[in-house]
């Protein structure tokens, strides 16, 4: 079967290529594939939900300009399509004078990013947030809160309007560019497009290689384990609360996250799975694990994090210890206050050298395009990305 262009993967960044895809060429034979029974099945739909600003990412970046754009073009389709959302705002925490530096840095940043955030005191962080026990705080106004899994479904339904040939449980096995485009095979057989684009999220190394790409990366699953504050406890927060950045952990720390549907989730830790869609503790593909552990790549991270990192595993195996970096944002919480709730999975590239990719990564082939890192916050800049792929494809598509 022919198509004009043939996209892998169904998360939402996958969804929102389709989309751009078929608002900019309205007349192409286009199919999008997933492996899975339904949409938004891996990152999009075990995230936490939230609308971000953009305040974290390096000034002119393409993750600094997508989330601040992707935030309002995020709002805008929710708005169009009457999907629940809430532009609650969000506290960033310094609980400690110690942390104040960092802070005032991390204003700097959002500023550099054309933010509205403002610093504020503890007066009005008691206001916004009672329980809060902190010295200073960035109030970031234009972060909110949505579930993706609606979004996602959403952006499908249109698809399915517009004539997009929607593939469910169709796994791409093997594919080969050649003059003419790209021959594909899955498991439901194989196909012909013009072009392909890689959204494969966990696994869009692995397709970048079968197309015969060397990205210089591979993606290193981490697991990010959440708890839930009982009903009971839900007033201890009302929107959400984050930490100052740790400067010397690439991710962001246990924050609080109030869901669209008014549950209240407290994480993530972060640690190696290993299985790429290992969201249990227990879960252990020996092809997945052998993959990191055998990547030097890997063992420079692990001996430049190994103190944090052991500090996550703890955390993951002690519910206590948990409950203490809780306590950090929140004194008066308890373990009686939380129980465990959904993981996540974070689809991150790691690069030869040990480094950590900290940008959004987009790859051309010859007769493909390659999405081969799009962690947090590439839900919120999902729109962004997909129009920013369908710009650059060439005049064949």
């Amino acid at each position: 079967m022919y198509y004009h262009t043939l996209i892998v993967g169904g998360g939402i960044v996958g969804l929102a290529t389709a989309l751009a895809l078929t608002e900019r060429y309205p007349q192409l034979r286009i199919t999008l594939c997933e492996k899975e029974d339904h949409w938004a099945a891996h990152q999009t739909g075990n995230n936490s939900g939230v609308i971000h600003a953009g305040i974290y990412y390096r000034p002119g970046s393409m993750k600094a300009t997508m989330a601040r754009n992707g935030s309002q073009s995020m709002v805008a389709f929710c708005q169009a399509h009457d999907i629940p959302y809430e532009v609650c705002g969000k506290l960033i925490v310094a609980t400690t004078p110690d942390e104040l530096p960092r802070l005032a840095a991390l204003l700097d940043r959002a500023q550099a990013n054309g933010l509205p955030a403002r610093l504020i005191g503890p007066e009005e962080i008691r206001e916004r947030e009672p329980h809060v026990q902190a010295v200073a705080a960035i109030f970031s106004p234009t972060t909110g809160i949505v579930d993706y899994r609606v979004v996602a479904t959403t952006m499908a339904q249109l698809l399915a309007q517009r004539g997009v040939d929607l593939r469910l449980q169709t796994r791409v096995e093997a594919l080969h560019e050649h003059t003419n485009g790209v021959r594909v095979a899955t498991n439901v057989g194989e196909f012909e497009a013009n072009y392909l684009i890689n959204c494969a999220g966990l696994h869009s190394d692995r397709v970048a290689h079968l197309a015969g790409l060397r990205t210089g990366m591979r993606i290193v699953p981490f697991r990010g384990e959440y708890y839930e504050l009982v009903p009971a406890r839900r007033d201890l927060v009302r929107g959400l609360i984050y930490p100052v950045p740790n400067p010397d952990f690439p991710f962001l720390g246990v924050h609080f996250t109030r869901m669209i549907d008014g549950s209240v989730h407290a994480g993530p830790n972060a640690v190696l799975a290993l299985k790429r869609e290992g969201y249990h503790k227990y879960d252990v593909s020996l092809r997945d694990s052998i993959e990191v552990l055998s990547y030097p790549a890997f063992w420079r991270l692990a001996g430049k994090y190994m103190g944090e990192g052991t500090k996550e595993m703890l955390r993951s195996a002690s519910k206590t210890l948990f409950v203490k970096s809780m306590q950090r944002l929140i004194p008066s919480i308890t373990a009686r206050d939380v129980i465990p709730t959904h993981a996540g999975v974070r689809a991150q590239a790691l690069m030869r050298d040990g480094q950590l990719q900290d940008d959004f990564v987009i790859i051309a082939g010859p007769r493909s395009t390659h999405v081969c890192n799009a962690p947090s916050p590439a839900a919120t800049a999902s729109l962004e990305i997909g129009a920013a792929i369908v710009a650059q494809l060439p005049p064949f598509v």
